[in-house]
């Protein structure tokens, strides 16, 4: 049947389209690749009195682009209020027995890659930038530009404030940086959005091609079963087989309304519960199609005991069965007797099978029955 084409039809499109799919999913992992990021741990030591203590911890994170080794230092804060470090003239104020040092700038006020520069250019070996006010001991990996055999590390304001603020009371806080852990980071918040959006997108198609396929697969299943009840329904209406003498197949006879050729001897006519008879293979597929007699309008298949079960979603019958046979004609507008007129079982008709197998002088011994079997429409 049609309907089943048309499931394979709509397996095909969903097959093509989760291939379309896999691969837009392909390219966006290749748009958006993974990225390392690594921790830093940070054990800082300053002296009060006559104690030194020390702190550790893994505090912070290294540059995106930061030399990734051990680092050992005095940490040492620009000169003056500002401490963003943004000015080529910025100056580090460190004693000389301090070979290697490291500077705590604050974030803000230009790029990362200005700040790192200019510490760079004033002898740091490393840079420690700590993060906004307010943002408490939140860090992220720094994108900046590379700089050889420098360290850059990233840690929160309150770290960081904590540093300066026993700097500006004299005390000489020294730190060790070593790498940490190594954390993968296949996201980013653009992927992230992506991600949703695509995942929204591929449930709601699996789940719309999943409901089609299935009601696809009630409809073909009640096709199955309304064919069954038709080739049994069918076999109760009544067939005749034409010859010559008979009033249809006489000059003055009528035609088929189907398909409004005049009747032959040999032609296979069917009789409706109506009492109107056409050609077999023009009304079987009309009855298929519509359900009615062509003439009168009556409900051949209700009348034959076949109950359409209308489920929710589901076209008519009628609606359903016409595309199973395109190019049959429109049935006639004349005739508007709506009321059925039960089949009377008789010997002056045959069934098909009886038809086939009657001999030829039994057949021709069967009155004509045209008159009372097709009256005009």
């Amino acid at each position: 049947m049609n309907l089943l084409q048309v499931g394979a039809q709509r397996n095909n499109t969903a097959s093509t389209w989760l291939v379309k799919f896999s691969i837009l999913w392909l390219l966006s992992q290749n748009c958006c690749k993974a990225s390392a990021v690594w921790t830093a741990y940070m054990n800082i030591s300053f002296h009060i009195g006559n104690r030194m203590l020390s702190e550790l911890g893994e505090t912070g994170v290294f540059g995106r682009s930061s030399t990734l080794k051990r680092v050992a230092g005095v940490i040492v804060p620009p000169d003056g209020k500002m401490q963003h470090a943004c000015n080529s003239n910025t100056s580090f104020s460190r004693s000389k027995n301090s070979k290697v040092w490291l500077a705590l700038i604050e974030r803000g006020g230009c790029p990362f890659t200005q700040k790192i520069k200019v510490a760079v250019e004033k002898g740091a070996s490393g840079v420690i930038i700590y993060n906004f006010p307010g943002t408490g001991n939140q860090v992220f990996p720094m994108s900046h530009q590379a700089f050889e055999d420098t360290v850059v590390v990233m840690i929160g304001n309150l770290k960081g404030m904590e540093i300066l603020h026993l700097i500006r009371k004299g005390v000489h806080v020294t730190v060790m940086v070593e790498v940490g852990r190594k954390h993968i980071i296949w996201m980013n918040h653009y992927f992230v959005s992506f991600l949703i959006f695509t995942t929204a997108t591929f449930v709601y198609f699996v789940f719309y091609h999943i409901r089609r396929l299935w009601v696809a697969r009630i409809q073909s299943r009640r096709w199955m079963r309304l064919a069954t009840d038709l080739k049994l329904a069918f076999s109760q209406l009544q067939l005749r087989v034409l010859k010559e003498g008979d009033e249809e197949v006489s000059p003055n006879g009528d035609s088929c309304v189907v398909c409004f050729e005049l009747y032959k001897p040999n032609d296979t006519v069917r009789i409706l519960t109506c009492k109107h008879f056409f050609h077999k293979n023009c009304i079987d597929p009309w009855i298929l199609g519509h359900g009615t007699c062509p003439m009168c309008k009556c409900d051949i298949l209700n009348a034959l005991g076949i109950q359409v079960d209308v489920e929710d979603g589901t076209q008519p019958l009628q609606v359903l069965m016409s595309s199973e046979w395109p190019g049959i004609l429109s049935p006639s507008e004349e005739g508007t007797d709506n009321e059925c007129i039960p089949a009377r079982q008789t010997d002056k008709v045959t069934h098909a099978g009886e038809a086939e197998e009657l001999p030829t002088s039994q057949s021709d011994s069967q009155p004509n029955t045209g008159e009372d079997a097709h009256p005009s429409p």
